[in-house]
């Protein structure tokens, strides 16, 4: 690939945050349209979830399996198919006569946003090449996360109230043709020099183990724990998690390598990373129906009651860059455990949501603790990783984030379906959603004590051994790969 102008590579850049923006954006705007869809569509709380986890359940199960194929075929065909499928979903989202129909339509656009968001870092990482300019546009990157938060909730209040949950979708439109009609434009076409292969058997484990184990704990509350549905799918998913720990170690190129986890940052990133977003989905589906079924507050009261959370996000997200940079992992990872587990104790314990102050200190404290914890994460999964695997390990990493904002609705959205009836008082609510806020707390715990044990001496040791047999086993295929095509 030629080199490009630095005028032309931030065009680039541009142009990639504009697509995390939308992936990012759709779903902090959806939070505070959740009372209106269950209004106007006659959505259960179980229905509630799934318009959420529909979107992060496909979004992580075809991360791994999107940036294979850019890898592949072409970044830039990739990209561009991405932001065509998810403006189209977001249109026909608008459109939905139905919730069943949105939960669809919402799938569509989770398929075109797994071609976005690891795609994008690819072609960031390929049209930065020097380490610092490359480090300044993954921040930059970064920030955009912050900036879809803080706006996500004022931006879905104000459409809400003044147009109706079906405008959230229109928003997208505008911005995906943009990003669209730009890359064709300006982002050049690139591929990895040796892509890994496609794991179909691996890919399907993976969709039937995320996919049965969502369904079954969203529906065990109006089906039963021990009813044959239930069961089932709660078998299947062990099934497929059985499967995946059998089959993938026999694939010379898997599509989750599970040598990776001998690395205890590795591990550690991956668990804190479902911990911290299993707590960030619960914690915006609690305090969304709070807000609005309990309190009745307006869309866009609600999105002014979470500016303060959004707001510490945005500002901590980059000091806590600069800290991974100057001090490593282990202070952020460890401030974050502590403030995500303070939030949470402020509503398990104290009752926050009974106290306006104390409602108040809670949303600052928990987007403190996240706008910690997201940096760290991605820098962790990669530690000691070999250059070729540094990629992968993030992608890991970023599925792991999915995963846990599923879980996190699915869990947190059963628990509070089990004891709480919409638009009781607040008194009901709070009873209700207690133990809820105790599992929030308990993810809190797991980022302190696994940012803890995961980022000493004896996790480098871990690192550097893995990156070690990792780096032997790359150069033993590399160089059969070789010597097979000389022979042929």
């Amino acid at each position: 690939m030629p080199e490009l102008s630095h005028r032309r590579r931030l065009l680039v850049l541009g142009i990639c945050c504009m697509s995390l923006l939308l992936v990012s954006l759709d779903n902090t705007v959806l939070n505070v349209a959740l009372p209106s869809l269950r209004r106007d569509l006659g959505a259960s709380v179980a229905g509630l979830q799934w318009t959420i986890d529909a979107y992060t359940l496909v979004l992580a199960s075809l991360l791994m399996l999107a940036g294979s194929t850019a890898d592949r075929i072409g970044r830039r065909k990739v990209f561009r198919t991405g932001l065509v499928l998810f403006t189209l979903g977001s249109a026909l989202c608008s459109l939905a006569p139905s919730l069943g129909w949105l939960i669809v339509f919402r799938m569509v656009q989770a398929v075109g946003g797994s071609m976005l968001n690891p795609v994008a870092m690819s072609i960031i990482t390929n049209v930065f090449t020097e380490p610092k300019a490359r480090a300044r546009a993954i921040g930059v990157w970064g920030g955009v996360v912050g900036i879809s938060m803080a706006a996500g909730p004022m931006i879905g209040g104000v459409l809400v109230d003044t147009v109706g949950w079906r405008s959230i979708f229109w928003i997208n439109l505008p911005v995906g043709l943009a990003a669209l009609l730009l890359t064709m434009r300006y982002v050049p076409e690139s591929r990895a020099p040796r892509p890994r292969r496609v794991d179909p058997v691996g890919q399907l484990l993976v969709i039937v183990l995320l996919g049965c184990l969502t369904y079954a704990i969203i529906e065990a509350p109006d089906a039963g724990l021990t009813s044959p549905l239930i069961l089932s799918f709660a078998g299947a998913a062990l099934a497929a998690l059985t499967g995946l720990l059998l089959y993938e170690p026999r694939r010379a190129e898997p599509l989750i390598d599970l040598r990776f986890f001998r690395s205890a940052p590795f591990s550690g990133a991956t668990m804190i990373a479902v911990s911290a977003f299993a707590a960030l989905g619960g914690f915006l589906f609690l305090n969304t129906l709070y807000l609005q079924e309990v309190r009745g507050l307006s869309a866009f009261g609600a999105g002014l009651w979470m500016l303060p959370m959004a707001l510490m996000t945005f500002l901590f997200a980059p000091l806590s860059g600069r800290l991974v940079a100057s001090k490593g992992p282990r202070l952020p990872l460890l401030l974050a455990g502590v403030t995500m587990t303070a939030s949470g104790l402020l509503f398990a314990a104290f009752e926050a949501e009974a106290s306006e102050p104390l409602l108040f200190t809670g949303y600052v404290v928990f987007g403190l603790g996240f706008g910690l914890v997201n940096a760290p994460i991605t820098n962790t999964a990669v530690s000691g990783m070999p250059r070729a695997q540094a990629g992968v390990a993030a992608a890991v990493a970023s599925t792991s984030r999915q995963i846990g904002q599923t879980l996190g609705v699915a869990v947190i959205g059963a628990v509070l379906a089990a004891g709480v009836r919409m638009g009781g008082d607040i008194d009901g609510f709070v009873a209700a959603s207690g133990p809820a806020w105790w599992v929030i707390t308990g993810c809190g715990v797991a980022v302190l004590l696994v940012g803890a044990a995961t980022t000493g001496r004896w996790a480098a040791r871990t690192a550097r051994c893995t990156a070690a047999r990792l780096e032997a086993a790359g150069t033993a295929s590399a160089s059969a790969a070789n010597h097979q095509h000389r022979t042929t």
